[in-house]
Order: C-alpha cells, then sequence, then structure tokens
C-alpha cells in the first residue's frame, strides 16, 4: 500500500495561483494512475485531474486550461498547478492513486485504491 500526504492548499483570491504537492511514501511506478479529486461542502467528490505512467494527462472540463497535473516518478511526487483559480475551485483535494488500468473512468473515485488525507483550498471572490 501507498501512503499519501498532500500540502500546499490554503486561501488565496480568485485569480490567484496554488501548487498542490502530494508525497507517496512508496514507489509510485507502481501505480500507473494518480489522480486529484475535490469535494466541496455537500457536494460529491470529483475527479480534477490524473496522469498515467507514460505521461499522458487528463482533466475535467470544468478546469481544462488552469490546472496542470504532473508526476515525478523519482521523487514519488504528483503535483497540481493550479491558475486562474475561481471561487468555485473552493474544496478539500485529495491526492489519490490506482494500480489498475482506467482509461476514461479515470475521473470515478472508485478506481482508486490509495487516498490521502486532504488539503483545503479557499478561493475568496
Amino acid at each position: 500500500q501507498v501512503q499519501l500526504v498532500e500540502s500546499g492548499g490554503g486561501s488565496v483570491q480568485a485569480g490567484g495561483s496554488l501548487r498542490l504537492s502530494c508525497a507517496a511514501s512508496g514507489n509510485i511506478n507502481s501505480r500507473p494512475w494518480m489522480g486529484w479529486f475535490r469535494q466541496a461542502p455537500g457536494k460529491e467528490r470529483e475527479g480534477v485531474a490524473a496522469v498515467y505512467t507514460g505521461g499522458s494527462s487528463f482533466y475535467a472540463d470544468s478546469v481544462k486550461g488552469r490546472f496542470t497535473i504532473s508526476r515525478d516518478n523519482a521523487q514519488n511526487m504528483v503535483y497540481l498547478q493550479m491558475n486562474s483559480l475561481k471561487p468555485e475551485d473552493t474544496a478539500m483535494y485529495y491526492c489519490a492513486s490506482s494500480t489498475r488500468w482506467l482509461g476514461s473512468s479515470w475521473s470515478r473515485p472508485y478506481g482508486y485504491g490509495d487516498w490521502g488525507p486532504g488539503t483545503q483550498v479557499t478561493v475568496s471572490s
């Protein structure tokens, strides 16, 4: 099992940027899929972005062009660069990993077996 810990959350004004980091305790080469999810109060957890081990990345329509996911397999790290933040981006953000092939299901939480405790992102208008 891989343990994940997120960092980098905080409070920012609309239009600002944050970079989230996810540190894995184990070798993420065994986790072909790494993803970022978010959950706002009263809402379901939703997939924000995912990156496959080969480097292909996938994004929710709501964040395309603003967020960038990346992974550093050598350092067992995953990042989420968030630019042009909006108040609707306010949520708890979670890092997750999967040993399974997800493909078009990358945004479904059930495909991921390892989760971090989350980091809060708050965007004010």
